[in-house]
């Protein structure tokens, strides 16, 4: 096999295994990755802003605001304006969110976040480097992604 074909067949395998965990979460629990992340976001920081969730998982507000569109058609999450200043909206976990957090299974980077760590300093740079350059030569600089393993709702960043 070249060596191109040896690359792009561990991208497929990478791809595929987030395509997997994506589709097990869904099927457990009814939500995707993302929504996972901006549901555990809203658990740790109840009536935290859109903004302070975009820039945690480093999503754009648009792309957090049309997640929490979906959650809140699914009685999963709720915003509610604050009374002391009316720009200001601060999201909350409903009974049914609390528990879909709650049952949810454990990340799919998790695990490499854990394995990534024992690598030497030097190395993890290495392979970010690699990766960042695999995304260059993909033309992927622009869309839009969280530091989350999840597959779908890749959008240009607006911010």
């Amino acid at each position: 096999m070249r060596k191109d074909e040896e690359l792009l067949v561990a991208l497929r395998r990478v791809i595929r295994a987030v395509d997997l965990r994506s589709k097990q979460l869904s099927k457990d629990v009814g939500i995707t990755g993302p929504q996972l992340l901006v549901l555990q976001n809203i658990a740790a920081k109840p009536g935290i802003m859109v903004k302070e969730i975009a820039d945690s998982i480093n999503l754009s507000p648009a792309t957090i605001t049309n997640i929490l569109d979906r959650l809140e058609s699914r009685d999963l999450a709720h915003r509610i304006r604050s009374t002391e200043d009316k720009r200001k909206v601060g999201v909350y976990l409903t009974e049914a969110g609390e528990k879909a957090v709650a049952t949810a299974p454990r990340p799919l980077q998790d695990h490499f976040v854990e394995r990534f760590g024992q690598l030497a300093e030097w190395e993890q740079s290495q392979m970010i480097a690699t990766m960042q350059r695999i995304a260059a030569m993909m033309d992927a600089e622009s869309i839009d992604a969280s530091p989350v393993l999840a597959v779908g709702m890749l959008t240009e960043r607006n911010d």
